[in-house]
Order: C-alpha cells, then sequence, then structure tokens
C-alpha cells in the first residue's frame, strides 16, 4: 500500500498545504476527504452540478498520485457508478487535464474542478463508456433518462438541512423554561413568590406577630366594614341629642 514515503519532503509538504487549503475553502460542489497518512491517495466527493442529470446526487472519486507526481499527472478514478461517455464503467476518467495536457503547475484544486465541469459538458468525441456517447450524440433524452436512472440508483444522496425556524422555536422555547426555572429558584422563599398561583395570608400568624406590627391586609373586608360600621351607628345618637335640645328650647 502506498503511503507518504513514497512522495519527496517536498511535494509532501506542497500537497499537506493543498490539502489544508482545500479542506477550510472548498471549492463549490467538491468536499475533499483527507487522510494524514497517505497523500498518495485523495478521495472527494463531488455533488451532481444542478441542471444535469447528476442532479442531487454525491459521486466520490479518487486521485492516485505516483511516486513522480508531480512531473506526471494523478490518475482519476470514479468509485461511484455513473453513466457518463467521459468516465469508464471500471470508473477511470478520460480529461485531457490528466493526459496530453498535464503540467506540473495545475494544482490539487484545478483538477478537481475540470472533473466536475466534465459532468457538466461532456466530450462524447473522446468517449471511453462508447454506450453513453453514442446515446448523448443520437438522441439526448434517452442519455439524460439512462444517467438520472444511474445516479437515483448508485449515487450519494445529499444531507437534508435542518428548517432554520424549527430551531429557532424550540431553543427560544427551551430558553423560556429555563428562564423561569430559574426565577423560580432565586426566591424560593419569597413573600410573593414568582412561581406560585396565588398567595394567601393568615391573619395573626406567629411570624407576623413576632418579627413585624400587623398591617391591615390589601383586598381583604374585615378592617373597613368595621369601621364604617361605627361611623354609621354614631351619626344617628348625635341627631337624636340635636332633636331633643331643638323641643326643649320649644317648650321655653
Amino acid at each position: 500500500m502506498a503511503t507518504n514515503e513514497n512522495l519527496p519532503p517536498n511535494v509532501i509538504r506542497q500537497l499537506a498545504k493543498e490539502l489544508k487549503n482545500l479542506d477550510q475553502s472548498p471549492p463549490e460542489g467538491i468536499r475533499v476527504i483527507v487522510n494524514d497518512d497517505d497523500f498518495t491517495s485523495i478521495c472527494a466527493d463531488i455533488e451532481g452540478p444542478g441542471g444535469t442529470p447528476y442532479e442531487n446526487g454525491i459521486f466520490r472519486m479518487k486521485l492516485v498520485l505516483s511516486c513522480d507526481f508531480p512531473q506526471s499527472p494523478p490518475k482519476g478514478f470514479f468509485v461511484t457508478k455513473i453513466f457518463h461517455p467521459n468516465i469508464s464503467t471500471r470508473g477511470e476518467i478520460c480529461v485531457n487535464t490528466l493526459k496530453k495536457d498535464w503540467n506540473p503547475t495545475h494544482g490539487l484544486r484545478h483538477v478537481l474542478l475540470v472533473v466536475r465541469c466534465l459532468l457538466i459538458e461532456p466530450f462524447p468525441e473522446s468517449a471511453l463508456n462508447e454506450q453513453a456517447g453514442k446515446m448523448l450524440l443520437e438522441n439526448y433524452e434517452d442519455y439524460a433518462r439512462h444517467a438520472r436512472l444511474y445516479t437515483s440508483i448508485h449515487a450519494l444522496k445529499p444531507k437534508s438541512k435542518p428548517k432554520s425556524g424549527t430551531i429557532s422555536e424550540s431553543t427560544t422555547a427551551v430558553n423560556v423554561d429555563q428562564s423561569s426555572k430559574n426565577l423560580c429558584e432565586i426566591e424560593p422563599s419569597a413573600p410573593t413568590a414568582l412561581c406560585a398561583s396565588a398567595a394567601t395570608i393568615v391573619p395573626g400568624s406567629n411570624s407576623q406577630d413576632q418579627n413585624a406590627p400587623a398591617e391591615p391586609a390589601v383586598g381583604t373586608s374585615a378592617a373597613l366594614p368595621k369601621k364604617e360600621g361605627h361611623v354609621s351607628t354614631k351619626a344617628p345618637v348625635d341627631k337624636k341629642k340635636v332633636d331633643a335640645r331643638k323641643k326643649s328650647l320649644k317648650r321655653l
């Protein structure tokens, strides 16, 4: 099995730098799978471009680097089965960038982007899969139908993204519940507890008599009616006295 020992130290450093950059800033629709123990076999997941028969599918591919890389191009393979004129039934990729147009200055990012562009614009004139190439030239609808069938059967499916609204609502509910819980725990013995459904005040309790002078309870009907009753009974007595004085004066 090939390992990093098969590559020169300067190539290993360059690859490590490229792979770190690809991991931190991946190209659109491409995710590189980094194996620090073996830079000679680099895997990547490629999303099928929208508007193509490969849409809604994820295809895994692999670049195999020889010991004289980058002087010689890497070999490209699709691990996921795909119906494409420039990809053989065994997965080999036929693209000029990996053959006669190879340049040692080409980086891994450039190679991966070329492979993804191949899914958008195939080249049936240099087909490795003759059936796909012929079908593409003669009847695109048949070709697209066949390619979509392969995609639905063999390609990986993208992970569905959770709805942000659902997350925010559930998070808000949890926060509100937690806040209520915290408020209950702050002052469990307060006179008017925040979490109590009703507060009952018992007149004449021992705790009130010992710690503070009694105060009339707000909202109770015991104190006010007594005071009003005393005023109402006193008024008639004073009136009787006045009437009696008036009668005595008349007699005189």
